[in-house]
């Protein structure tokens, strides 16, 4: 058995959105992320993953290339493995439970909007050409 307080786990960074890993468990993981008001997550997607967010505080807008929902405090979002997804966060500061469960918790980047350092891998260019976004 793994407990942990959500609350008590949660550290914020002005840099970017902190993920914290609380435990690895059978093919999974279960993490805190923790998000400064307007922060945005890469758009991403886990090929071999299922992630789940639980919002517990705060709250923002999670997108797919097919739509935008509201995520707000008891509200969860499921991706299925290969769904491309990106979280804008709103102007509080929210907390965010996540699970991840698969063969791979690999991540594939598509892009990182507000991120003006980041660039695109090789490798991940290379799967979004073999898998293009709907």
């Amino acid at each position: 058995m793994h407990v942990f307080s959500v609350v008590d786990e949660q550290e914020f960074s002005p840099k970017k959105h902190v993920e914290k890993i609380l435990a690895d468990v059978a093919g999974g993981d279960s993490t805190v992320a923790c998000w400064e008001p307007g922060q945005i997550s890469p758009y991403h997607c886990h090929p071999s993953a299922t992630e789940i967010y639980f919002c517990f505080e705060g709250g923002g807008q999670m997108r797919t290339p097919r739509e935008t929902v509201d995520v707000v405090p008891g509200s969860f979002v499921v991706h299925p493995p290969g769904e491309l997804h990106e979280y804008i966060n709103g102007s509080n500061r929210t907390l965010l439970f996540r699970v991840r469960y698969g063969a791979d918790m690999a991540s594939r980047h598509f892009e990182w909007r507000g991120n003006t350092e980041w660039k695109q891998s090789l490798r991940d260019a290379d799967y979004f050409r073999q898998h293009p976004p709907a």
